[in-house]
């Protein structure tokens, strides 16, 4: 009789649910219960990760660092440098039990103060106060290199005009990666039609670089619109193929075709900028003998400074402008979502070109100035490497972020250049120690710490290009990633 009332009351939705709780409640039950598994204290967690660590390195690097080769008679001869060994194996389990346990295994991780360092946020614009001092920095840094350190101001000042180079470059390969979302890894190809551009056409005709300067830039924006057509159906990781094949192609057209680009022998004799008429050479008709000044060869170091920032801030002030303008906001637009892009009846071929364009023009401006900077220039120098830096500089920097790339190219090129000189580093490792050859890995381990700190970019947050009632910045969170998708 009973089960017949269970029974009866089960089919009612009440009853139901009734058992239901009850089944549940039987499950439960008291123990005996699976016991929870134990885990480790942050500090034997951190310990642990850094021994295995310091295992895997120690594993990898014992031919690198615990055995030297030296050319000897004969053949070569190998000795034994366990000292060296030993002492990369500590740094990488010193390292790795830091960054896990102030990182990874704490509650409050001490990156998220970085996280917390936003531009142009509060009432005082952080982004626009650093901009101007970098802006008036570089205004006055020929002045102050020849005050400060007279001795090697023309090291410094040939340093700077490669990292204003390097600023330029990934200026215009924001307005691709950055702004319009499509990820390029061919932007050296822009970069090798400028300066051939250039210098062969200074070379056939005798145009000097005023003239010859945009027609490298209109060279290079028709090349393209070239790559543009073939790759607007692809998006991610095929559009990032495509290009690349695109900048080897051009590399070896330049290589193979020696009877117009000369081949790997390259372009000699390409000439060099001058002030109306005025050559910075030493004798008559020159810039020192027309204004009266004793010949320097840092007078040509000089202009040529000055003619890369005024072409890096033409970049950037194109950039910024174009942004505002209905075409930047269809880069956006396009960047964040390519199908709602369409829905909302842009022309996605018509963005794509012009984006595509317009990086390719700015890059054909720097490759004009690197070739009548070198005087030389060969297929060597375009190579995919340049195209990797120029994108490291995007991405370190902050994708869409015109001060974060400035700041990442002067982190990249002029850490990369610092790094030549830490002799302070023989005291540690001994005599026989050369920085030289340990400062790629080096830079390559500071990369990897700030992209831990900063996933995003050193410069994380974005300013709206569109405005409504209140500008307020953007967090990364919300700004996609550029990937094309």
């Amino acid at each position: 009789m009973a089960s017949e009332t269970t029974a009866a009351s089960a089919n009612r939705p009440e009853g139901a649910e009734r058992l239901s709780e009850e089944r549940r409640a039987a499950m439960r039950g008291e123990p005996p219960f699976a016991p929870e598994p134990t885990t480790d204290s942050r500090l034997v967690a951190a310990l642990k990760e850094a021994g295995i660590t310091a295992a895997l390195v120690a594993a990898i690097t014992v031919f690198f660092f615990a055995f030297r080769t030296d050319i000897a008679v004969g053949g070569l001869d190998l000795t034994a440098t366990p000292a060296l060994w030993v002492i990369w194996i500590g740094i990488a389990f010193v390292g790795r039990f830091l960054l896990s346990y102030f990182v990874y295994k704490s509650e409050r991780p001490v990156t998220g103060w970085f996280k917390k360092v936003k531009f142009g946020t509060g009432g005082l614009p952080v982004g626009k106060i650093v901009a101007i001092v970098f802006l008036i920095l570089a205004l006055l840094l020929p002045y102050l290199l020849a005050t400060l350190v007279p001795s090697q101001n023309r090291y410094l000042l040939d340093l700077s005009i490669l990292i204003l180079t390097y600023v330029m470059l990934g200026w215009g390969l924001n307005i691709v990666v950055g702004l319009a979302g499509l990820l390029d890894l061919g932007y050296v190809a822009f970069y090798a039609v400028g300066a051939y551009s250039f210098a062969l056409i200074a070379q056939s005709t005798g145009l000097g670089f005023w003239v010859c300067l945009p027609m490298a830039g209109f060279f290079a924006a028709a090349w393209g619109v070239m790559l543009g057509f073939p790759v607007l159906r692809l998006r991610g990781d095929y559009l990032a193929i495509v290009t690349l094949a695109f900048g080897e192609i051009i590399r070896v057209v330049l290589l193979n075709w020696a009877s117009f680009t000369g081949g790997p022998n390259g372009v000699l004799g390409i000439p060099k900028p001058t002030l109306f008429g005025l050559e910075f050479t030493r004798g008559d008709n020159s810039f020192a003998d027309y204004f009266g000044l004793e010949y320097d060869t840092v007078q040509r170091f000089v202009f040529l400074y000055y003619i890369i920032l005024a072409l890096a801030l033409l970049t950037n002030f194109v950039t910024l402008r174009m942004r505002k303008l209905p075409v930047g906001r269809a880069w956006e637009a396009l960047r964040e979502d390519e199908i709602a892009c369409r829905s909302l009846g842009i022309n996605t071929v018509n963005v794509k070109l012009t984006a595509f364009a317009t990086g390719a023009m700015f890059g054909g401006f720097a490759g004009a100035f690197f070739a009548t900077r070198q005087g030389f220039i060969s297929p060597e120098s375009f190579t995919f490497i340049e195209s990797a830096i120029i994108l490291a500089i995007v991405v370190l920097g902050g994708l869409g972020s015109q001060l974060g790339v400035a700041i990442a190219a002067v982190v990249m090129i002029g850490g990369i250049e610092l790094l030549r000189n830490l002799t302070f580093l023989q005291g540690i490792f001994g005599a026989g120690f050369d920085p030289t050859q340990y400062r790629m890995l080096i830079f390559g381990l500071a990369m990897v710490a700030i992209m831990v700190w900063k996933p995003r970019g050193l410069v994380s947050s974005r300013s709206p290009s569109a405005v409504y009632k209140e500008k307020k910045a953007i967090g990364a969170d919300l700004v996609s990633q550029g990937e094309g998708h």
